[in-house]
């Protein structure tokens, strides 16, 4: 079960980086502008949720097919 823990990292990772950009949130000027503060984590977030789709996808392939294995 620790692999799981360690696969699903990246997605908590991803969770925490769109939490902080709610968290901080945007501006706006006097003019009419928009400040996007901290915009990087937006991209960011997206990154560590498919990286962790994908490790945890490759984890449980691993896993199930080692479980073949050993059965034969």
């Amino acid at each position: 079960m620790k692999k799981y823990i360690l696969a699903t990292l990246p997605i908590l990772i991803g969770v925490l980086c769109l939490f902080t950009k709610g968290f901080i949130g945007d501006e706006m000027l006097p003019d009419g502008t928009l400040i996007e503060r901290n915009f990087f984590l937006i991209p960011l977030s997206y990154l560590f949720f498919f990286s962790g789709i994908i490790s945890i996808l490759f984890v449980a392939i691993i896993s199930t097919d080692k479980k073949t294995n050993i059965a034969k």
